[in-house]
């Protein structure tokens, strides 16, 4: 039994012809076969809805369904879907767009084009990326061609209507009981050709043009950034606009300083004895050396916020802030001398009842390992 090509196109059977055609269109989109190659699900699915559309958008045809339903359109000599050419053709603007078309009429095609888009990736060190730089980016680029002002054609002479698809664009090529439309592959979708190309661009409109084009990058930019130059794209074509140039900005690492948004990160070495003592040192920041102390008794991972030391905001405003980490360096290759002071050094420690929490934590951590083998033991 038939599906209900209401059912099909998924509108009320008061659906107005504008619904109608809307839910056509949007289905049409969904299941089309350019959009899906090789599927026969999708390929079923889109035959299924060009035949509820063929019957519900022509008002003879609708009444006899709405009132005998499949057997009255078969009883009226309907024999099902044919040539769907008249039914692509209501909606060339559409599927144009959506599968290769450069435009849905004449004068749309012969118009002018506005050039590609381009992307520069530039490599910047980090110190560049935080206080900001101007860079010069040396291109080479398809630009529009100067002899024949990008129409590719020889001075004196112009395109010519497309022989192959008579200036629309597009051809038919069958694909089962239906057919497609796709672009004209003797002029690209473009409905004309040319016949007297120019001497300097062969006919494409464009040329390969160098350039230096400087760009400014903004204090506090970071790593995958992209800047936005206007029209210092591809060269148009036939009139139309250059396309723009994208910069994508590729910050290096540095090898003591690390960056999360506007914030930077360090680690700092220090003796032992200073950790022990307290000290004063510089610390060098992105901005300059600032002095930072240490109080004594730090320890080995302390850390310690220098405020409006980091990265400027690309808003505006203040700074980030810097947080340095203490690295305590444990000494090597000690002197006989040195080894001897420190074991004194330790020696001491332990009669003062210094190592007395340490020595605490080794006798319930052995504690609990014996005690745990002792059980699995029994």
């Amino acid at each position: 039994m038939p599906r209900d090509y209401y059912e099909i196109l998924s509108v009320s059977r008061e659906a107005s012809s504008g619904e109608i055609k809307k839910a056509y269109r949007t289905l049409a989109m969904k299941y089309h076969p350019d959009r899906n190659p090789d599927d026969k699900e999708a390929e079923s699915c889109f035959k299924e809805c060009a035949e509820a559309y063929e019957v519900l958008s022509d008002v003879q045809k609708r009444k006899i369904y709405d009132t005998y339903g499949h057997e009255g359109l078969k009883n009226s000599g309907y024999q099902g879907p044919g040539n769907f050419e008249d039914v692509f053709s209501g909606f060339g603007d559409l599927f144009g767009d959506l599968f290769g078309r450069r435009g849905g009429s004449q004068a749309r095609r012969n118009g002018p084009l506005q050039g590609n888009d381009l992307r520069y990736d530039l490599t910047i060190s980090f110190m560049e990326a935080v206080h900001g730089v101007a860079k010069e980016l040396d291109l080479t680029r398809r630009d529009t061609c100067w002899s024949c002002e990008g129409s590719g054609c020889r001075p004196g002479h112009k395109r010519e209507t497309c022989p192959l698809c008579h200036g629309r664009g597009q051809v038919i090529r069958s694909q089962g009981f239906f057919q497609v439309s796709t672009d004209c592959p003797r002029c690209h979708g473009e409905g004309e050709i040319v016949t007297e190309p120019c001497k300097d661009c062969n006919g494409m409109g464009l040329v390969n043009k160098s350039k230096k084009v400087s760009v400014k990058i903004p204090a506090g930019v970071d790593h995958g950034a992209r800047m936005r130059l206007r029209g210092e794209g591809e060269g148009g074509r036939r009139g139309g606009t250059a396309g723009d140039l994208y910069v994508v900005i590729l910050v290096q690492e540095h090898q003591f300083f690390k960056r999360e948004g506007e914030t930077i990160y360090c680690h700092f070495p220090i003796s032992m004895a200073q950790a022990a003592l307290g000290c004063k040192v510089d610390v060098p920041t992105i901005h300059g050396k600032k002095s930072l102390k240490i109080p004594a008794g730090s320890q080995a991972g302390a850390s310690f916020t220098l405020r409006h030391e980091g990265v400027p905001s690309l808003r505006g405003g203040q700074k980030g802030d810097m947080v340095v980490e203490l690295q305590v360096q444990t000494p090597v290759n000690l002197s006989l001398e040195q080894k001897e002071l420190l074991q004194k050094f330790d020696d001491l420690g332990r009669e003062q009842g210094h190592h007395e929490e340490r020595e605490g934590f080794f006798k319930r951590l052995f504690h609990e390992v014996l005690g745990k083998k002792s059980k699995e033991n029994e």
